[in-house]
């Protein structure tokens, strides 16, 4: 079962200054932490674009630009603005993400995490 990041925080550390509590501010979430070390790796990038040539494999860009087309026709060219269409798609975009692209895409992260550990 993959680790839940959403409860877990790391206080950053106080300024050796006249400061005694740490603000809410400056308190990262585990997850925040670990978005931090992924692009100063440079690993976000390469996740990013493992999902994006997965995601074209897959045919789900494809399907994301049937969809867009769709529903511009729908409610008629001059009647869709940008802001709208991707209220509409992005759920159906974010559904459409194949289980095993998501399976892959936890492993790396969860490999990565594993050898940045001490």
């Amino acid at each position: 079962m993959p680790f839940d990041f959403s409860e877990a925080t790391v206080t950053s550390p106080v300024p050796d200054e006249d400061v005694t509590v740490a603000s809410e501010k400056d308190e990262l979430t585990l997850g925040e932490i670990i978005n931090i070390k992924l692009v100063e790796s440079g690993e976000k990038d390469n996740l990013m674009e493992l999902v994006r040539d997965r995601l074209v494999e897959s045919g789900r860009k494809d399907g994301m630009r049937v969809a867009c087309r769709e529903h511009v026709k729908k409610k008629g060219r001059k009647d869709v603005a940008v802001d709208e269409l991707i209220r509409v798609i992005t759920p159906k975009s974010r559904a459409s993400v194949p289980d095993a692209v998501k399976q892959e895409l936890l492993n790396r992260i969860q490999n990565f995490i594993g050898s940045a550990a001490p």
